[in-house]
């Protein structure tokens, strides 16, 4: 194993931790103390705290295990262990946060949901940046995916947090704490979109490599997307080449970075933005 790949691997796992950490402070310190949810598995454990008195992190850890099972079968073998690690490890800062009897003794609840959605979704952002997610919500999308490729990520995670938020506040009773999840839910969202995968543009991607033939048929049969080589001529050795040319999503620019580095990690890739993309999987056709 090469010094590059080990240095890749020891930064996501770290990833993965500092994401724990921010995720656990957020919904601790934040928003279970006033009942409010973050959505996802965490606000289906929050519900169960006040029903029930169950510790929210070991009711994550048990709501996961369904997920686990058929994410097994599913997903990547990499992402699949780097989320149990993720959820384990949240599930345990979570109760061993909630025992330390520290309180910030925050009564605003609009404060509480915009600095918690702020640092939730921060910690997010680490987690997906190491290519792993901490159960719930984000790995039942991505088991999603892995039968339909071009759902939409967004508009998953808006229903399952829905979801849980309106069952929140079927449990509680109280609309003021439905509303003030939603702010959560947003920021997370939006701290996510800009942190983890850029402004709202589509990405051009263009790639070099002399394994172009094994990049496209990844990039057409793992990523469902299309791929047009372009045919060119490399003036420092005077040689043909050919350049593949591939417009994708944001969301999926880190898979396509770690398909492309998997079969060539010498390829040259460019990434531009694009504000406006027309045709089939994009904006409407012209």
């Amino acid at each position: 194993m090469s010094n590059l790949n080990i240095k890749k691997i020891i930064k996501e796992w770290l990833f993965c931790i500092i994401g724990c950490i921010f995720i656990a402070t957020g919904v601790v310190f934040f928003l279970l103390p006033l009942k409010i949810s973050s959505g996802g598995v965490t606000g289906i454990a929050t519900a169960f705290y006040y029903l029930f008195n169950f510790k929210v992190g070991y009711t994550i850890l048990i709501l996961n295990i369904p997920l686990f099972i058929l994410g097994f079968f599913r997903i990547g073998k990499s992402f699949f262990f780097k989320t149990i690690f993720s959820t384990w490890f949240l599930s345990y800062l979570i109760d061993l946060l909630e025992n330390t009897n520290i309180f910030l003794n925050i009564h605003d609840m609009l404060l509480a949901s915009i600095y918690g959605g702020i640092i939730i979704g921060i910690g997010t952002s680490f987690v997906f940046l190491a290519n792993s997610s901490t159960g719930g919500s984000e790995l039942l999308i991505n088991i999603i995916l892995s039968y339909k490729k071009n759902a939409s990520v967004s508009k998953l995670l808006w229903i399952i947090d829905s979801v849980v938020v309106l069952f929140n506040l079927i449990i509680f009773r109280q609309i003021d704490i439905g509303l003030y999840s939603f702010i959560v839910i947003y920021l997370n969202s939006k701290i996510v979109d800009l942190l983890a995968e850029g402004l709202n543009f589509s990405k051009v991607v263009y790639i070099i490599s002399e394994n172009n033939k094994e990049i496209s048929n990844s990039i057409m049969y793992e990523l469902n997307k299309g791929v047009t080589g372009i045919y060119g001529r490399g003036m420092y050795k005077d040689n043909d080449m050919m350049l593949l040319l591939c417009v994708i999503r944001k969301r999926d620019i880190l898979e396509l970075k770690r398909l492309v580095s998997k079969i060539d990690n010498k390829a040259f890739m460019i990434v531009t933005d694009s504000t406006n993309v027309y045709g089939l999987g994009f904006e409407n056709e012209l």
